[in-house]
């Protein structure tokens, strides 16, 4: 039976034998890097399941490396960095991570939300009796096999998160989804403190989907409520 392999790129040797250690008796795999070349190089050369990325990195930071995972792999990345700003943990989730934790950490915590994010992982790549069907809606084609989105004829490039959004309100036009209902269907974990996190995401997606100034949204806010797909 196959491993989990989780990648580790720190360049900070302490932290990522901290956390290899911990993951290394929940029985995973441990790949460890120590600059955003030889993660990008890992990922490439390795089946990795999950990746967990300090920000500030040498060679290429973290939001490059998860901009190229992006660009081919929907694996779960946890960004694990000193920076704690929430303007710096907004800038991680819209860059496509699932999951940021600041330094200094507690290591249980961050095994049980590596645990959560595999969990998660696998229900959603694992075959499903249910046929799910390509939408269509306003000039919008949302193929949840391939896991793309045209617009009038062209593609619009989504993070996993931002395609399973967007996706979960089509595929229930005009139902509203609270904030609390989006985030335990979409990342598939309890709600904690997390409506800033799908506002962050619905901000995003709106954007790409060139809805910043229409008035006529396909998302649409229903105040005080949560959000609604108005196709």
């Amino acid at each position: 039976m196959k491993r989990t392999t989780i990648l580790i790129a720190d360049d900070e040797a302490e932290i990522a034998d901290l956390v290899a250690l911990h993951l290394e008796k929940e029985g995973y795999h441990l790949i460890k890097v120590s600059d955003g070349k030889e993660a990008i190089h890992a990922i490439q050369s390795q089946s990795i399941d999950l990746a967990i990325l300090d920000i500030m990195m040498p060679k290429l930071d973290g939001h490059e490396v998860t901009r190229q995972i992006r660009e081919q792999y929907h694996m779960p990345i946890i960004f694990l960095s000193a920076k704690s700003s929430d303007l710096d943990k907004i800038t991680g989730l819209v860059m496509g991570a699932d999951d940021y934790m600041t330094k200094p950490f507690n290591p249980m915590e961050l095994v049980a939300r590596v645990n959560a994010q595999l969990r998660r992982s696998m229900r959603l790549n694992q075959p499903s009796m249910e046929n799910k069907s390509v939408l269509e809606t306003g000039g919008l084609t949302i193929d949840p096999d391939q896991r793309t989105v045209m617009l009038y004829g062209q593609q619009i490039e989504l993070t996993p998160k931002e395609f399973d959004i967007l996706y979960l309100l089509a595929a229930h036009a005009k139902k509203v989804f609270s904030a609390e209902n989006i985030f335990q269907q979409v990342w598939g974990e309890a709600y904690y403190e997390s409506g800033n996190t799908v506002m962050v995401h619905i901000r995003t997606l709106r954007k790409k989907l060139g809805e910043d100034n229409n008035k006529n949204k396909l998302i649409k806010t229903v105040w005080g409520v949560g959000y609604t797909f108005n196709g």
